[in-house]
C-alpha cells in the first residue's frame, strides 16, 4: 500500500521540480542509487521497471526506502498495462508513470488514489487525461516535443501541470527553458543518472549532482 497520497506526491513533485529516473537490475546498487539520491536532498524516485523480474528489484528498494530513507517516495514507471500497475502498488509504489495514455491504468490507480502520470503527446491526449483524474501530465519524449510545446499548450490550459521526461539535462540552460515554458516539474534519467556514473559507483559524484541540480531548479523556480 503506498505510504503517500496522490496529493502529497504531486506537491512533492511541484515543490521540488525533478523526479530521477533509474533501473538497474542489482538490488544493492540500486539501494546506493537511492540513497546517494536522497543524500542529495531529492525526495523522489521513480524506478523504471523494464527489465525481466523488475518487481522483485522494486520491493527490496521500497522496503529499503520505508526503512532506512525517511520521506522518500518511490515510485514506478514504464508501466503499460493496469495489471501490472496493480502489482506494484501491491508493493507500495506511491505512484505509477507510464509511457501512453492508458485508461486502464487510470482506473486502477483512482481506485487506490495513487498518482498516475501518463505520457502524452497531444492536447486531446493530455485533455483526456485530465478528465480521467490526472494531476500531472507527463510529456512523452520530451525531446520530440520541446519547451514551445509546452509553452503552446499552458496558453489556452494555464492549469496543465507537464513534467517532460526525455530531453531534460542537469545544464542551467536547458532547465531554464523547460520551467521558462512552464512545466511543473522534470524527469531526469541517464543525463542524471549516467552509465559512467554506474560503472564508476560514483555514488559521491551521483550525490553532488543531485544536490547541485536541484539547487539550480530551486534558482530558476524563485525568479
Amino acid at each position: 500500500m503506498a505510504q503517500y497520497s496522490r496529493i502529497e506526491v504531486a506537491e512533492t513533485m511541484r515543490a521540488q521540480g525533478m523526479v530521477p529516473l533509474f533501473y538497474h537490475p542489482n538490488i544493492e546498487l540500486g539501494k546506493k542509487v537511492l540513497k546517494s539520491c536522497y543524500d542529495g536532498g531529492s525526495r523522489l524516485m521513480e524506478f523504471t521497471a523494464r527489465g525481466d523480474f523488475a518487481f522483485e528489484v522494486f520491493s527490496e528498494l521500497n522496503k529499503y526506502a520505508i526503512k532506512e530513507l525517511p520521506g522518500m517516495i518511490l515510485g514506478v514507471g514504464s508501466i503499460t498495462d493496469a495489471a501490472a500497475a496493480s502489482l506494484f502498488m501491491q508493493m507500495g509504489a506511491n505512484f505509477i508513470v507510464t509511457p501512453s495514455l492508458r485508461e486502464d491504468i487510470a482506473i486502477v490507480c483512482n481506485r487506490r488514489k495513487v498518482l498516475w502520470s501518463p505520457g502524452c503527446g497531444s492536447l486531446t491526449e493530455i485533455n483526456r487525461a485530465e478528465e480521467l483524474g490526472c494531476e500531472i501530465i507527463k510529456l512523452f519524449p520530451g525531446s520530440t516535443y520541446g519547451p514551445g510545446f509546452v509553452k503552446a499548450i499552458k496558453g489556452p490550459q494555464p492549469w496543465t501541470s507537464i513534467m517532460p521526461t526525455g530531453g531534460v539535462s542537469t545544464e542551467k540552460s536547458n532547465l531554464e527553458s523547460w520551467f521558462a515554458a512552464g512545466v511543473t516539474c522534470v524527469g531526469m534519467g541517464s543525463k542524471l543518472i549516467s552509465k559512467e556514473i554506474l560503472a564508476k559507483q560514483d555514488f559521491a559524484g551521483l550525490q553532488s549532482l543531485v544536490s547541485k541540480t536541484l539547487q539550480t531548479i530551486q534558482e530558476i523556480k524563485a525568479k
